[in-house]
């Protein structure tokens, strides 16, 4: 599975606006059904995620019904790897452990990666149509997400042109090269979709008693060894890009940590950007500097006594840009 569905069990996210080619009357209404036909349609299907040379293949399983939304997220080759969804609640297997998380906000994850919400999209991106095509057998229209500016990707999306399922999705720099795409191989939309690995809702609000609720509110179970805690830590983002917004800040505690780390993530409404700061006696042998992982960037800076981290599905010069403007405000 790919590692930002792990990682950024925290990462992506906002009203009308006007599409690229105005003679199209239905063009936005199409796009409020993209964002949730993920969320509404039933659907199994395989499918195929490539970055650079790394190549990922998970088979995913959805059910809409009167209980809410339920998904399954298998990884395909090697040790067991899964999610299960029922709602806000999230079981992750890995090998042979089983870890409870809580929703990832904002969503992001292969076929929902459009937010439900849709003006950061129109502000952020030039969107018009493209061709008609072909995507998994079924008939798709194409969507082109063009930057506003230099510091984010284009994306051109392929979404079922009965269903608004997404269908396949690309991520291209600036000269027009795939860096990044998911794509369904094989797909099956609404019929007999197997519900047998569906579980009755056991989340901890109904499992607790009254304390043991509140603690488990207060943390966020992000995995084994893990846990996190919302605060409001004085960190701040002098040269945030245009129509990136905060939508979560945290202070983890990592089983391997020396001490807590502070996480903070931004959306755009498709691109991410996380910020991470910790205590430099937490990572005494690191290097830092700027590493790519396909439309992954990493940058990590000296700042004080404190190692920062900026990961971000941008360009590498946005990445410099917000690291090279963190700084602390005071609490």
């Amino acid at each position: 599975m790919k590692p930002r569905i792990f990682l950024a069990l925290a990462m992506l996210s906002s009203a009308p606006g006007v599409m690229a080619d105005p003679a199209r009357q239905d063009d936005q209404g199409w796009l409020k059904t993209m964002a949730f036909a993920a969320h509404l349609t039933d659907y199994s299907g395989t499918f195929i995620y490539q970055s650079g040379s790394h190549v990922e293949i998970s088979r995913i399983t959805h059910v809409s019904d009167a209980a809410g939304e339920h998904e399954r997220l298998e990884g395909l080759g090697g040790e067991r790897r899964e999610i299960i969804r029922n709602n806000d609640q999230v079981w992750c297997y890995l090998g042979d452990g089983k870890v409870l998380v809580k929703k990832r906000e904002g969503g992001g994850a292969f076929p929902a990666l459009l937010p439900e919400q849709l003006s950061a999209l129109n502000e952020n991106y030039l969107i018009r149509q493209g061709e008609e095509d072909m995507g998994a057998g079924f008939h798709a229209h194409t969507l082109i997400f063009q930057p506003r500016d230099n510091l984010r990707y284009a994306h051109k999306m392929w979404s079922h042109s009965d269903s608004g399922l997404l269908l396949k999705a690309v991520v291209l720099d600036e000269p027009g090269h795939v860096i990044e795409q998911y794509a369904f191989t094989q797909l099956t939309i609404g019929g007999n979709i197997d519900r047998k690995w569906i579980v009755p809702d056991k989340s901890p609000d109904k499992l607790l008693d009254k304390s043991q609720r509140q603690q488990h509110q207060q943390h966020i179970v992000a995995a084994p060894g893990t846990t996190a805690v919302a605060v409001v830590s004085g960190w701040q983002v002098g040269a945030l890009p245009d129509g990136f917004r905060k939508i979560l800040e945290m202070r983890r505690t990592l089983r391997e940590g020396k001490a807590p780390v502070t996480h903070l993530v931004f959306s755009d409404g498709l691109a991410g950007i996380s910020v991470f700061i910790e205590s430099l006696a937490n990572k005494p042998e690191v290097r830092p500097g700027l590493y790519s992982q396909g439309v992954i960037q990493i940058y990590s800076k000296i700042v004080d006594d404190n190692l920062l981290t900026v990961v971000g599905e941008v360009p590498p010069r946005t990445v410099l840009q917000v690291a090279e403007s963190v700084y602390f405000g005071g609490q």
